[in-house]
């Protein structure tokens, strides 16, 4: 008998949350904080965030991301593939470099409203661009670097051959793909490269050299969804975490939108270098722990909305790394998105966001889905953003790289490359939402008809 996918992907969010746990003491301090402040939401009764009992409730507790940093187009294509296994498809297409952080990247996750409720792990997987190294002579050593190392196991890679070719896996194949799986993602201490190589990749980016200089692409962060981030961002600060100054994303709301993250800054990690026979101490900064709090997804209408709101505040103030003018950013913030609808039924009678639908207690009254919405024969709950925003996503990885690591890397996008690397095109994240839209109403207006009938 095969194992499902969702099984398996359950199994390995799993187990990588117990890894890295294990690896980053700190990010167990997070949990616990990130538990603490969702009892404490779930426990009200008012339920302001809208969340459908048991679909959005029940996958909060083993919610998670991840992030992982890719060297080759072999090994993203590669890894397309084990994430398969796992029922993880690559969705949107994120161009990191117009933000100076030289990757371009997708989220690995599922898809159906189904698997979604039954565990939404996703891997936020970025692609590096060697292209973007200035200088020859350090591209061709790091692109040689690269093509000497194999991140997955033998068994790993065999393993998902036979998923591949037969459906899936067996329960004992299973266990086996996890554990084997799990050694891309571990931590390695032992660098690839001379002490000299591994300052000159940092000269190019701190990036660069997190990519290119370890045998395997360690994870960076795996971060908990919280139900009240404000609220996890104290307690980190109480608890003595070094959070960042300013949560990233939109303000807070009463009605959640998109993507909120903070973090604390990343861990300064004990390496060691090769010196002939023997080893050299060294130090790296890669990797740290962050909090997400997911809202609605918003329709292109709210996304085009979004996007010149925050484009209005950046253009008067930008939130500088040492925390210094966080409460003006954030005042700002507040001020400018005064003019996004703040409710659940503006959001969706303005087209801003997507809805689940299902049948209410109210009697079917009058034509059209308004009139079904007030007369309470149809309810509406937000259907959750499973995605990322390019400019969370560059600031969290900016913010731990430290300044220092900006740069002046402006280039065109290459959606088309990072396709072609990975062998198959990604998902666009609009139609999924719209499908599920779709399909929860067509569900909930064949129980009313039912119900009248």
């Amino acid at each position: 008998m095969k194992v499902s996918p969702n099984q398996i992907r359950a199994n390995f969010s799993a187990a990588m949350s117990a890894m890295y746990r294990e690896e980053v003491p700190a990010y167990g301090a997070l949990v616990e904080i990130v538990e603490q402040v969702n009892t404490g939401v779930l426990d009200r009764e008012d339920n302001a965030l809208a969340l459908t009992p048991g679909e959005d409730t029940d996958r909060i507790s083993a919610e998670r991301h991840g992030a992982i940093r890719l060297g080759t187009a072999e090994e993203l294509a590669m890894m397309g593939r084990v994430f398969a296994v796992m029922g993880m498809k690559p969705v949107g297409y994120y161009d990191l470099s117009v933000a100076s952080v030289p990757v371009h990247s997708t989220a690995f996750r599922p898809v159906g409203r189904d698997a979604l409720a039954e565990n939404p792990f996703r891997v936020f997987t970025s692609l590096l661009r060697l292209e973007l190294i200035k200088d020859e002579a350090l591209r061709e050593k790091a692109a040689a670097t690269l093509a000497r190392r194999q991140i997955f196991t033998d068994a790993a890679i065999a393993l998902t051959e036979r998923a591949e070719a037969e459906g899936g896996l067996n329960e004992a194949d299973a266990i086996r793909f996890v554990a084997e799986v799990l050694e891309t993602f571990r931590w390695h201490p032992e660098a690839c490269v001379d002490d000299a190589t591994f300052e000159d990749l940092i000269a190019a980016h701190r990036l660069i050299a997190d990519v290119v200089s370890f045998k395997g692409p360690h994870i960076n962060h795996l971060t908990p969804r919280t139900l009240d981030i404000d609220a996890a961002q104290a307690e980190m600060v109480a608890q003595g975490l070094p959070a960042k100054a300013v949560v990233e994303g939109p303000p807070r709301r009463k009605c959640p939108i998109l993507l909120r993250q903070t973090a604390f800054k990343a861990l300064n990690e004990a390496i060691r270098f090769p010196i002939g026979d023997d080893w050299q101490d060294g130090q790296h900064t890669a990797r740290f722990g962050e909090i997400e709090q997911r809202g609605v997804a918003l329709t292109p209408k709210g996304r085009a909305l979004y996007d010149q709101l925050l484009a209005e505040v950046r253009a008067e103030i930008l939130p500088a790394a040492d925390g210094s003018n966080a409460s003006d950013y954030v005042a700002k913030l507040e001020e400018v998105f005064k003019a996004f609808p703040d409710t659940w039924r503006e959001l969706h009678d303005q087209d801003l966001a997507y809805f689940k639908y299902a049948p209410g207690g109210g009697t079917a009254m009058g034509k059209g889905l308004n009139a079904l919405l007030d007369a309470g024969a149809l309810t509406i709950s937000p259907i959750v953003y499973e995605d990322f925003l390019p400019v969370s996503a560059a600031g969290i990885f900016q913010s731990n790289l430290g300044d220092e690591a900006r740069s002046d890397h402006q280039t065109a996008s290459s959606r088309s490359a990072f396709e072609a690397a990975l062998g198959k095109s990604v998902a666009d994240e609009f139609a999924l939402y719209e499908a599920m839209q779709a399909e929860s109403y067509t569900a909930a207006l064949e129980q009313l008809s039912k119900r009248v009938a």
